[in-house]
């Protein structure tokens, strides 16, 4: 199985839906809160930008929610 993590924050509708895809697949993901500083750095220094979510799969940065790239990456039909 793939090792995914995505970096959110509380208001972002993005991010629900992304978690939502992830849940309606199966996927396990771990879930780190931009509100952290250390978090958001993390997230800058990955995808040299600001915005969320911030998802890495199996160390593939993908920005933002774009269903059909986590498809592929996640090797969904």
């Amino acid at each position: 199985m793939a090792k995914v993590l995505i970096y959110t924050s509380p208001t972002c509708a993005w991010c629900k839906k992304t978690k939502e895809f992830f849940q309606k697949n199966k996927v396990q993901y771990e879930e780190k809160n931009i509100v952290e500083e250390k978090y958001a750095q993390e997230a800058i220094d990955k995808s040299s930008q600001m915005g969320v979510p911030v998802i890495e799969i199996d160390g593939k940065i993908i920005v933002g929610y774009d269903e059909p790239v986590l498809k592929k990456a996640l090797k969904i039909k």
